[in-house]
């Protein structure tokens, strides 16, 4: 006999199919290979020899697993040096790195507010931001996308003493900028703070790939905090906070997604080291990446984006799994959003540019979207 559960969960099954927001895991490396327009490898670091020879060394020295929290036993050198290093290279003053971007962000926002803090979070913010504010149990306010009268009303008309805003420096769906200078500006005359992701941003923006913040200069900003991930353009796995030591100290002594999870695993944070290295000396890198994403843009018709995110709006979510079925027929792959996923309810395309394209691979991709945008458009009744 069926149980409640076992019901419920076939109802929530067939609403997903009824409304075409099913999703399936799929191995992508089974089948004849695709070119690349879905991943978040912009530099194409993660099959660099020497960012894997960097982690199979750190496997070697440290194993596997780092085994422990970083608080019993679980910092280990190859975390203090990649910390270090980040933070020199990002220009902030301490970094702490944890196992995921999405700890990171989980991390800092539980651990800098509390019940007198509010919250006040752009409407088009990651999911962990959003899952923090929850985690913390704080009030909040969202503001509509990059809206920067709604900031000041919502800091202005506060009762709570302290605030914090959220934003992503370039948004992970519309691959657009946040106004970072503006918004800073704002946290400073209303005494809150900003935490800013910069998990798109790293490796691809910025001089020689520093990021929104640093192109900004707000890195030395005591009331800006920087998240990022070590898992696009570094090519590994992890996540890092960026502020100033007594933001650290704080968060190594408050941050619970930090305390109790096991630490960062040696060969990830090896290869990011690696990563960090070849960024460093190589700063064409993220023009590369830049350059490539305007070319995809172009061929879909839509404005450059301000890193390496482009985003395609779609009449629903069919046609954006069609034209992602369609890509992958012609040896192209690409991605979309779909509610729930996408902030505003608008399915969309999502392609990425990558660095180590070369312009034959751009030339296939390019052919491959101009087909794609003219149907779109047809699709639109929108003259193509």
């Amino acid at each position: 006999m069926a149980s409640t559960f076992d019901a419920w969960l076939r109802r929530r099954a067939s609403e997903r199919d009824r409304l075409g927001l099913t999703r399936r895991l799929h191995d992508a490396d089974r089948g004849d290979p695709l070119l690349d327009l879905a991943g978040n490898d912009y530099l194409g670091l993660a099959r660099h020899p020497l960012v894997i020879e960097s982690a199979v060394a750190a496997a070697r020295r440290f194993g596997a697993g780092a085994g422990a929290s970083r608080l019993v036993s679980g910092t280990l050198s190859v975390h203090t040096e990649l910390e270090d290093e980040l933070a020199g290279f990002l220009g902030f003053e301490a970094a702490l790195v944890c196992s995921t971007g999405y700890h990171a962000n989980l991390a800092t926002v539980q651990a800098v507010v509390d019940a007198n803090t509010l919250v006040v979070s752009d409407a088009h913010v990651h999911a962990s931001m959003i899952d923090a504010v929850r985690l913390a149990r704080a009030s909040v306010t969202v503001v509509a996308h990059n809206d920067l009268d709604g900031f000041r009303a919502a800091l202005a008309t506060r009762s709570q003493q302290r605030a914090v805003v959220l934003i992503e420096t370039i948004y992970s769906v519309l691959g657009d900028q946040a106004p970072v200078v503006a918004l800073a500006s704002l946290c400073e005359e209303f005494d809150a703070i900003l935490v800013a992701d910069e998990a798109h941003a790293i490796g691809v923006v910025g001089p020689g790939g520093r990021g929104v913040l640093a192109r900004s200069g707000l890195t030395d900003r005591r009331n800006v905090i920087a998240t990022g991930t070590l898992s696009k353009s570094l090519g590994a796995q992890g996540g890092v906070v960026l502020g100033s030591r007594a933001v650290r100290e704080h968060l190594v002594n408050h941050a619970r997604p930090f305390i109790y999870d096991t630490a960062l695993a040696p060969p990830a944070a090896g290869a990011a080291r690696a990563a960090l290295a070849i960024l460093e000396s190589s700063p064409d890198l993220p023009t590369r990446a830049r350059k490539n994403a305007a070319a995809l843009a172009d061929a879909c018709r839509v404005y450059a984006p301000a890193g390496a995110v482009l985003s395609v709006s779609m009449p629903g979510p069919t046609e954006a799994l069609a034209a992602v079925a369609s890509a992958a027929a012609a040896g192209v792959r690409i991605g979309c959003f779909r509610p729930p996923s996408t902030p505003d309810g608008v399915s969309r395309l999502r392609l990425t540019a990558h660095a180590h394209h070369t312009s034959a691979e751009i030339a296939v991709a390019v052919q491959v979207l101009e087909q794609l945008t003219h149907e779109r458009l047809s699709l639109l009744g929108q003259p193509a």
